[in-house]
């Protein structure tokens, strides 16, 4: 199996404020078409460094991926440093000068000195067309290693790989194909779901299991290799349907979609709606759920309730709950759901109502503490939860355990 390597280019992916996305898009397509990546690395402008990361990259790894630093600017030092690597002479590429000056022009803008820098080619390298911005691609041949240079930018990188990389990419695989499973859990610890789960991947080397933890919940990253997709399909398969069968209830997802999702489809499914009444997560419910689309089909709507006067003049409840046992509360939790469906109208009511922090906890009632209720036609319920983290977790982890809860309730 071939192995891949990507380097991210630019200082901007070791701040706080950027995010390293176009791995995660390389990779997937990659793996799409059986080629795994061992390596990920994120280099800022500097060109030590730099040199350094694609000696290394060479000397491990049959497919070298880059992106960024093809830009006009004196930071913008990709195809210089890989030049020196593999030591190639820079030359000017009148043509792609022209089609720069052409782009620019067109655009009403003033081609300045800096942007030769963009048609500059490493002796025998081909470049890559760009329709969508001034920087090609470069793709070299380095002692039988295949060796790409993309720019940063999404919009230009992901096409010209798709059309120019891709293609040779499914040659080189040599067949092997790759398949995967993501399977989502919820309502058990991560020791807990291993313990009943270890003996039955365990018994396998392909596919290979991984356990990750996240905000709320756990996922099961299930990937199998074989000579044809479909048989590495029916690897993964297997292996995912025995761990959904050991799991039970908990497993909510066994093609990796989000928990709003399911209790979409599965709302939908029985003609039930749903309308929330939110206090500390501040429609952070309702958000989840109208991220999927087509939610209007199930979903009424819903009321953020955060003081006590909206929570009586909007969904009714009563003052005599609030001053008794506070907004905090079981009582007022189920007084919230009961409010909220007879308001919509919908099949079923869901509240929260807790304190997220960081200030506002009592010994009795600490930071974390967070009340659901339920009502429908028949009866109203609630149920008292601790939460760890802070005020973000606590407001993420209150939402996800709120849709769990009706889907434990009403959807199972």
């Amino acid at each position: 199996m071939l192995k891949a390597e990507i380097i991210a280019i630019g200082s901007e992916l070791l701040t706080p404020h950027r995010t390293d996305t176009n791995s995660l898009w390389l990779t997937e397509r990659l793996n799409s078409i059986g080629i795994n990546v061992h390596q990920k690395t994120i280099v800022g402008d500097e060109e030590n460094r730099l040199e350094e990361a694609i000696r290394d990259a060479l000397q491990r790894s049959e497919v070298i991926i880059s992106t960024g630093g093809l830009g006009p600017t004196e930071d913008d030092i990709t195809r210089k440093v890989f030049a020196r690597v593999t030591g190639r002479q820079l030359r000017l590429d009148y043509e792609i000068l022209e089609r720069i000056r052409t782009r620019l022009t067109s655009r009403g803008y003033q081609m300045t000195p800096n942007n030769e820098r963009q048609a500059l080619v490493p002796h025998g390298a081909t470049p890559l067309a760009n329709p969508n911005g001034t920087a090609p691609g470069l793709r070299l041949d380095q002692d039988g290693k295949l060796v790409v240079l993309l720019p940063g930018p999404p919009r230009e990188n992901q096409p010209m790989f798709d059309t120019y990389v891709m293609p040779e990419l499914e040659k080189l695989s040599r067949g092997v194909r790759i398949a995967k499973r993501l399977l989502k859990v919820t309502g058990m610890g991560e020791s807990q779901l291993d313990d009943k789960i270890a003996p039955i991947y365990q018994q396998y080397t392909n596919p290979t299991t991984t356990i990750l933890f996240t905000d709320s919940e756990i996922e099961l990253h299930l990937t199998a290799t074989a000579e044809s997709a479909a048989r590495a399909e029916a690897l993964v398969e297997e292996l995912a349907e025995r761990l959904e069968e050991a799991i039970g209830d908990n497993c909510y997802s066994t093609k990796g979609e989000q928990l709003e999702e399911v209790i979409g489809w599965r709302l939908r499914l029985k003609q039930y709606t749903l309308a929330t009444a939110e206090s500390c997560t501040g429609g952070l419910v309702a958000e989840r759920i109208t991220r999927v689309p087509g939610a209007s089909d199930y979903f009424a709507g819903s009321i953020v309730s955060y003081t006590d006067e909206v929570k009586m003049k909007l969904l009714g409840v009563p003052s005599e709950l609030l001053d008794q046992h506070g907004a905090v509360s079981g009582e007022v939790a189920e007084a919230m759901a009961r409010g909220v469906k007879q308001r919509t109208g919908a099949t079923i009511g869901l509240s929260i109502t807790g304190i997220a922090g960081p200030g506002g906890g009592t010994q009795a009632v600490p930071v974390g503490t967070v009340y659901i209720g339920l009502a429908d036609d028949v009866t109203s319920t609630n149920r008292r939860l601790i939460l760890p983290g802070d005020r973000h977790l606590i407001r993420w982890r209150a939402s996800t355990a709120a849709l769990e809860m009706v889907r434990r309730r009403y959807l199972i």
